[in-house]
């Protein structure tokens, strides 16, 4: 089974002949170093590159490419090499990318020679940094390991040389873009983006001329709080919100375009294609003969099934990925971002008639020969009429790509893992404790007035890089308004009261039962022990909301209350963080204590601020600050309006989480088209015990384990 590995984290190889596989969303330049117990280079004759692609136990690819494998026999290697470093850089001067941040995150595979995968690490988290070294393999007590680093260097491949003690740096540097110079015209093409190979949609126009962001599946911007950062989901995770909303605007600057442009009207005159551009695979070929086998690696669409007309039906997966997951995380992502596109246009040309039917009465009330009679009658029938008209071609439009959607959604929402789906998904009942991490976290719903049915997965990157601020104050209600499409949304939340707004208490209850929803998914997708919750509860009055996690063991016990329990909890989370830190900093990750708990760990805090001193409030805003890199996370329950009452010292705080809310409430901002979409908590069925059944069977995985 393969490892999932982030950054810092180690893994025991079970054998010395292993290929690192290297996917990238561009041409990158693969290499190897061979360095001492310190990771110090001897001299140039210890790194392995285009221009000298072969060393004793390692070869390296001589081209730049957006796929590598490269071999390694530890056996050969010489006694003094103990590390065993993968360098990822970007090429200059071939017309590619000149940032690591500006493509999906690159990912780096061990595994053995039968192909049997080992340990795998997704590079997130990258910026303008165009070389990064992404793993190293090192000797430990006489045996090898891999670990995960990511990393980088903004001044790019003769500073990452130079750290590793190589005093020719430079010159090397320059020899491995000769070399990389010399092999462009063997360059392999990038693979296509993420969100590309997708089937086309009947009817939605014209084929239009494929981007993924970086691990940040969203709407991502809060209109009334802090902008969510991209990640990477996640997304990274990170992580921006969305379906991996926050990313349209991620995935837009990845497909080099300005954010809200729309496809220009076709010479021809016929319909505009408002879908996203890079959404839209090849035709599909001919339908293979009943016992042929579809091919490793066509796409769904390819064979999938088609309507009477021909035009194919919507295919779950059907998406560019690796795996089913990141399939279907890349399809809901641009379902997202089609949804933002298709609105956006209908939006657009509804003012676009509005206008015009205010300018041409304007100049029929301009003319006084026009203001009476017939001829003013008329004049203002026609530009009513040509309103109506323009209207009405917009709105057939858009509900044209909405019964799309639509169908695509119902074959979608069915078909996705644990992670993903929502609590009333018939997967959680045949719930297995999972192997292997997740990719993508569902956080809620992400909605559209135009077309209230439509439900978005917001799915945000794992592991988490940005905390959550779950808002419980009566204003987190009043943001999006009252309107129908917050009855909808109203009714199946457990609880929810259907003849107005909830009051304060509610509200209070809702929060917390969402961050406990939030945080049993957390524990339930990860492998039994990988994931662990801690809560800081000063009052006690999180005790109901609670229970499931405490009565399955998830939780030890309830919160200490008062100041002894916040001060108890920060203090063993951030001596964690501290030791995490000087570990990945000197490599040092088997020199960690034994009583450490290196589980990822999910901080709840109920009634934020309430109990909290400066010196608490310091520590939490360490842990905002430095706990997502190294496996701790930050969920906050509490009502914004009320933590203003402490003043600034707060603001740096709420803007670096992501403000959800536990009613729906239109609150977070698409910076891709400029929408506001509704966001719905990730509640189960009110009277519902998918969550208990769900922490029971982990808890019982963890004995057994």
């Amino acid at each position: 089974m393969t490892a999932e590995l982030v950054r810092g984290q180690n893994h025991p190889l079970d054998r010395t002949r292993v290929e690192i596989r290297v996917a990238a969303g561009g041409p990158v330049v693969a290499g190897v170093t061979l360095g001492d117990e310190q990771g110090r280079l001897s001299g140039v004759e210890a790194v392995a590159h285009p221009g000298a692609p072969r060393r004793t136990g390692i070869e390296v690819p001589r081209q730049a490419a957006a796929e590598h494998r490269i071999a390694v026999d530890l056996d050969a290697l010489s006694a003094a090499v103990h590390r065993v470093s993968v360098l990822l850089a970007l090429p200059t001067g071939i017309g590619g990318l000149t940032a690591f941040g500006a493509a999906a995150a690159p990912s780096v595979t061990v595994t053995g020679l039968d192909g049997t995968g080992i340990a795998r690490y997704t590079i997130t988290g990258l910026g303008a940094e165009s070389a990064v070294v992404a793993v190293e393999l090192y000797r430990r007590q006489g045996t090898w390991k891999v670990r995960a680093v990511g990393q980088g260097y903004a001044d790019g491949l003769p500073a990452m040389l130079r750290d590793q003690g190589l005093p020719q740096a430079a010159e090397l540097a320059a020899e491995i873009e000769e070399a990389v110079g010399r092999g462009q015209a063997r360059a392999v093409p990038a693979p296509a983006p993420l969100a590309a190979g997708r089937s086309e949609r009947p009817g939605a126009g014209p084929a239009a001329p494929p981007a993924q962001d970086r691990p940040s599946p969203a709407p991502a911007a809060a209109a009334d709080g802090p902008a969510p950062s991209g990640t990477g989901a996640g997304a990274g995770g990170g992580s921006a919100a969305g379906p991996g909303p926050g990313s349209g605007a991620g995935a837009k600057a990845a497909a080099g375009a300005k954010a809200g442009d729309l496809p220009p009207a076709p010479a021809d005159g016929g319909p505009i294609d408002y879908r996203h551009p890079r959404r839209r695979s090849t035709p599909a070929p001919a339908a293979p003969a009943p016992s042929a086998a579809r091919p490793a690696g066509t796409p769904p669409s390819a064979a999938g099934p088609t309507a009477p007309d021909g035009s194919p039906l919507p295919v779950a997966g059907d998406a560019a990925g690796w795996s089913m997951d990141e399939r279907l995380y890349n399809q809901v992502w641009g379902m997202f971002e089609d949804l933002a596109r298709s609105v956006a246009a209908y939006r657009s040309a509804a003012d676009f008639a509005e206008s015009r039917l205010e300018q041409e009465l304007d100049r029929a009330l301009a003319d006084p020969r026009h203001r009476l009679g017939t001829a003013g009658e008329d004049a203002r029938a026609t530009a009513r009429d040509k309103h109506a008209t323009l209207v009405t071609q917009a709105r057939a439009a858009l509900d044209r790509d909405l019964a799309q959607l639509m169908a695509e959604s119902e074959v979608v929402e069915p078909a996705l893992p644990p992670a993903f789906a929502r609590w009333d998904n018939p997967v959680w009942q045949g719930y297995h404790v999972p192997a292997e991490r997740p990719m993508a976290l569902r956080l809620g719903d992400l909605h559209l007035p135009e077309v209230l049915d439509l439900r978005i997965p917001m799915l945000v990157r794992l592991p988490l890089e940005r905390g959550l601020w779950i808002d419980s104050g009566p204003d987190s209600y009043a943001h999006g308004g009252p309107g129908p499409e917050r009855d909808i949304g109203r009714r199946e939340l457990p609880g929810a009261l259907t003849d107005g707004p909830p009051d304060e208490s509610e509200l209070r209850r809702l929060a917390m039962e969402s961050a406990v929803a939030i945080a049993a998914r957390l524990l339930a997708i990860h492998p039994a022990g990988d994931f662990a919750v801690q809560v800081i509860d000063p009052a006690g009055a999180a005790a109901p909301a609670l229970a499931p996690l405490v009565e399955s063991g998830a939780l030890p016990a309830f919160p200490l209350p008062g100041a002894q329990g916040v001060t108890a909890v920060l203090e063993e989370l951030t001596r964690r963080v501290e030791l995490v830190q000087m570990a990945v900093r000197h490599r040092a990750a088997d020199a960690l204590p034994a009583d450490l708990d290196t589980a990822e760990q999910l901080l709840i805090v109920h009634d934020f601020p309430h109990g909290f001193d400066d010196r608490a409030l310091t520590r939490l805003r360490y842990l905002a600050d430095e706990g997502p890199a190294v496996g701790v996370h930050l969920m906050l329950v509490a009502d914004r309006a009320q933590s203003r009452e402490y003043g600034p010292v707060l603001d740096p705080l709420w803007r670096s989480l992501l403000r959800i809310t536990p009613v729906p409430d239109a609150h977070l901002a698409d910076p891709w088209v400029g929408h506001a979409w509704t966001y719905e908590p990730p509640l189960a069925p009110k009277g519902s015990q998918v969550v208990r059944q769900v922490l029971g069977r982990l808890a019982a995985a963890r004995k057994a384990s």
